[in-house]
């Protein structure tokens, strides 16, 4: 294992690549300041890939249920007021945070090898052991979006 971490800028890069492939450029993600430890404050949908082999670590994605059910609708090519299943939002959202997750693999050292994405409705949970190490707070149509990256062992 080892303590690297992806840059702040460099995962700013592959979300906003990867937010703009997915979803579209029409809206763009938006800065947002939030404290460190403090939790999205609104229902969320949370997906998580982890990386290992080489580098070690945890890709996390949370987004509040508006951001989540609109993605879920844009990939489906389904207009706004069309019905979703949970499955599809978890689909999507599993989707999303694969495709960054893999993005940030690429930027650290290999080989490694990505999971398989685990999504929930709520906020994705940790072994103790894990600590964040870099993360981004985004305004997407005025709703949260969070990336995380979290690495195990104690923070530096």
């Amino acid at each position: 294992m080892t303590a690297l971490a992806p840059e702040v800028t460099d995962l700013h890069a592959v979300v906003e690549e990867v937010w703009t492939t997915f979803v579209g450029a029409e809206e763009p993600l938006c800065p947002r300041h939030v404290p460190a430890g403090t939790p999205l404050d609104q229902a969320v949908w949370s997906g998580a890939v982890s990386v290992t082999g080489a580098w070690h670590g945890a890709v996390t994605v949370e987004l509040a249920d508006q951001v989540a059910q609109t993605i879920s609708r844009v990939m489906l090519d389904l207009d706004s007021t069309a019905d979703l299943a949970d499955d599809d939002v978890a689909d999507a959202v599993g989707e999303l945070v694969n495709m960054i997750g893999g993005n940030v693999k690429s930027l650290m050292p290999g080989p490694s090898t990505l999971s398989l994405p685990a999504v929930a409705a709520g906020r994705a949970v940790f072994a103790s052991d894990a600590h964040e190490v870099a993360r981004l707070d985004l305004l997407w149509t005025g709703e949260p979006v969070r990336v995380t990256v979290h690495c195990p062992g104690s923070p530096s």
